[in-house]
């Protein structure tokens, strides 16, 4: 049956104090100013965080996952030889030029049996290592690398596989050799250190 114009229905029965009329029946939900500003403020510190973070981690900065340095040796009854049929590499790993030269000459003026062609010096990949040491590949060269320590002036000495000679010497036996890494407590203030 067609409805007519003023027939009413379930919907015209509306509960009195109410206004809204349709679908319009739920209130206008309205934010405040100031949770708007606090959550953009908490917004913006958190994607400041990130890049700043973010762009460290990229230029190197921040290392999430460092590798273990080696570890000071220093084994308990182990003493100090000095042994001159070790080949000695001195690499300087300062910013200074001519300290890994001055090192060498150093070691050779001890006249303990090191002779210029048994000591060699040249420019270490970094130039920002901070202590001297003096670094050995095999725990038998332990007690010679110590003796090198001693005539450095007590310098730390750790056993490292980084500056290990693969070479063999003429008689096919492994070419034994020590290297000193020379850091910036070696370097020289103000005075220039002869060219390498």
């Amino acid at each position: 049956m067609p409805r007519t114009p003023t027939s009413r229905d379930r919907f015209d029965d509306l509960p009195e104090g109410i206004d809204r009329v349709g679908a319009h029946r739920a209130e206008n939900p309205r934010m405040r100013g100031w949770l708007v500003f606090i959550w953009a403020l908490v917004a913006t510190v958190v994607l400041t965080v990130v890049g700043i973070f973010a762009s460290m981690m990229i230029s190197g900065r921040i290392d999430l996952f460092p590798t273990a340095d080696p570890t000071v040796s220093q084994s308990a009854g182990v003493e100090p030889v000095v042994d001159a049929s070790y080949t000695v590499l001195v690499l300087n790993a300062t910013d200074e030029t001519g300290l890994g030269t001055a090192v060498r000459d150093e070691i050779i003026a001890a006249d303990v049996g090191w002779t210029g062609d048994t000591v060699l010096a040249a420019n270490a990949a970094s130039t920002d290592f901070e202590q001297t040491t003096v670094y050995y590949a095999y725990p038998e060269d332990e007690a010679a690398a110590m003796g090198l320590a001693q005539l450095l002036g007590d310098v730390p000495v750790v056993q490292s596989d980084a500056y290990l000679q693969t070479e063999q010497s003429e008689d096919g036996s492994q070419t034994r050799q020590l290297t000193v890494v020379v850091g910036a407590d070696r370097a020289t203030t103000g005075e220039e250190a002869p060219a390498s």
